[in-house]
């Protein structure tokens, strides 16, 4: 799902994220719009926190 999560944001913004909390804006977007799972949500969210993402917003992250 991360690589699947890259390749969408190189397509999208035409280059590569600077720092893994692009990649979680676009993760949180993803999820919002009902095209990803909690369960794929929360499984990238947990890579994504492990190479340095920092969530502002707790309501996602908890859930």
């Amino acid at each position: 799902m991360l690589e699947d999560l890259i390749q969408k944001f190189i397509q999208l913004k035409k280059h590569k994220p600077n720092h893994a909390n692009e990649l979680l804006d676009l993760l949180k977007r993803e999820y919002l719009q009902g095209q990803i799972s909690i369960t794929e949500y929360r499984e990238t969210y947990r890579q994504l926190n492990e190479r340095g993402a920092e969530s502002h917003d707790k309501t996602l992250q908890n859930s």
